[in-house]
């Protein structure tokens, strides 16, 4: 397997039936033993083990949510990319599977999507089956050795047995490539209007926009974003979908951006744009960047096709390019945020696309008693913690000068400092615990405005796994997820108020032990 991941790394991809059955073999049974490692998570989803990246194909049929995600075999840094796969029932708990998607002779299988083909417009469903369609990107490292820009192209697979097996379009690649060299990331989702297929591409710094009736054949309609939002990196990842603006019949169309650079605090980042899609042409007015998660470590998101109600679920992958090769994990490497549902807001005449962990996140929690507590000026209060847990509190205030720190008897400690006057949440994990493994993950605070926080009443949620944080704010409203490495689990919650005039109220103030997803 060595050999082999050699061979395509110098742009040969050789296929045996050995190497596939090795492959398929990653032990579902064994993966079990393999998640109690140190950093392992709990109650977010980790390859059983190697290398994982962005989500894709994120689609639901038949009762099952399908997670396929980019994935190296072999080694626990990146490599010839795979589709690995995993499917839940709930969204909580996750089974995982054999790999779906391996790399041929047109390339190795970057991101793409999956759709339910109900109609069969591609004419794979056979004896009335309804085919699962993946689109994804051909990466030929052949091509990109040679100096060429034409490497990236894009394929399809379908399924008729609901993602357990894939079989490849003989007449591969679907939309060839005319010297863009990044050409990839397809989103493909039912345009009801048009009465047909979608997709969503990036080309480098802008999207593009396809169109089709089977999935076979692709036509270009149009360009979004050369002179708008943020460019520090390449576009990755898009996404496109429509929702209805929260408390209003107004309908408005979102467009996910990630970047791989210049994100908000550095490194990879998740943007977003509101505005029109016609069937052809999205159009957008908005002239600030906006931000899905202000933390580091939620990238290449993407949501669900086909979901439960037409609920837009979003999974990003836990991590940041800066350093995501070189996180002190062993056996695996990377996590996925958990399911959040999206959704539109208006504040200040601002729309805000708001996320918020699913409710069935609940049904892991071991449910404390709630308290109110009264915290008077410049006062600490402390509070016995676990960090594999959901700390949830309501805060009173006009002032929101106060700062939540999670601590442990090794001396490391995060902290979540909100402070009025500069109208920022400010998170540190400069003294987290392992932070030396690169220079860029501990060297620095990371910060997020709230300016259109207005509400005297807020909800603070903070999700805590044995190696993350997930901040929400109002609801989601506003949103960090950080990456964490303690060298041993945080024991202690202390909540300070930082007002020197006026004291702090916490309503309905809970910390909830979570169970394991995979005990």
């Amino acid at each position: 397997m060595k050999k082999f991941a050699y061979l395509l790394l110098i742009g040969t991809v050789i296929f045996s039936c050995k190497n596939a059955k090795k492959q398929e073999e990653i032990g579902v049974a064994e993966s079990k033993l393999s998640y109690k490692e140190t950093y392992r998570p709990q109650f977010h989803f980790s390859p059983p083990e190697k290398w994982m990246n962005d989500p894709n194909g994120l689609v639901y049929n038949d009762g099952v949510y399908h997670l396929f995600y980019q994935y190296y075999p072999d080694a626990t840094v990146w490599g010839p990319m795979h589709w690995g796969h995993a499917t839940s029932k709930d969204m909580v708990t996750w089974e995982n599977k054999p790999i779906a998607l391996y790399p041929d002779r047109h390339g190795l299988i970057f991101s793409g999507s999956a759709v339910v083909d109900n109609n069969n417009t591609s004419g794979f469903g056979k004896e009335g089956e309804t085919p699962l369609v993946a689109i994804y990107t051909y990466h030929l490292m052949e091509g990109e050795k040679e100096g060429r820009k034409d490497f990236q192209t894009q394929g399809i697979a379908y399924s008729l047995d609901n993602g357990e097996s894939w079989t490849k379009y003989n007449g591969n690649p679907v939309i060839e490539n005319n010297g863009i060299k990044d050409f990839r990331d397809p989103k493909v989702f039912w345009h009801h209007e048009t009465q047909s297929w979608v997709m969503a591409l990036v080309a480098g710094d802008h999207a593009k926009f396809y169109r089709s009736k089977n999935l076979k054949e692709w036509n270009y309609i149009s360009d979004f974003g050369k002179n708008q939002g943020a460019h520090g990196g390449v576009w990755e990842c898009p996404d496109l979908f429509k929702l209805k603006v929260g408390g209003t019949d107004e309908e408005k169309w979102v467009l996910i951006i990630s970047i791989g650079s210049g994100g908000p605090n550095g490194g990879s980042g998740t943007q977003y744009f509101v505005g029109d899609f016609d069937g052809t042409t999205f159009t957008s007015e908005q002239n600030e960047f906006k931000w899905l998660d202000w933390g580091t470590d939620n990238y290449a998101g993407v949501t669900y096709n086909n979901s439960l109600n037409d609920d837009r679920i979003f999974v990003g992958w836990m991590s940041n390019w800066q350093y995501a090769l070189s996180t002190p994990t062993t056996t695996w490497r990377s996590a996925m945020t958990v399911p959040r549902r999206l959704s539109l807001k208006k504040h200040n005449e601002s729309y805000t696309l708001q996320n918020y962990p699913l409710e069935s996140l609940s049904t892991l929690m071991q449910k404390t008693n709630k308290e109110t507590l009264n915290i008077a000026s410049n006062e600490e209060k402390k509070l016995i913690y676990d960090n594999l847990n959901e700390t949830k509190i309501t805060f009173k205030t006009d002032s929101k000068d106060f700062k939540i720190k999670l601590g442990n008897k090794a001396g490391e400690s995060v902290s979540i400092k909100f402070d009025s006057a500069s109208e920022l949440v400010i998170i540190d994990r400069t003294r987290s615990g392992k932070t030396d493994f690169q220079p860029e993950f501990g060297n620095k605070l990371h910060y997020m405005p709230i300016n259109n926080l207005q509400a005297s009443q807020f909800e603070v949620q903070i999700l805590m796994d044995r190696s993350s944080m997930e901040l929400f704010i109002n609801g989601g409203q506003y949103v960090m997820t950080e990456q964490l490495f303690p060298n041993e689990n945080y024991t202690d919650l202390y909540i300070k108020n930082t007002n020197a005039m006026a004291g702090l109220s916490l309503k309905d103030l809970s910390i909830a032990k979570m169970s394991s997803i995979w005990d």
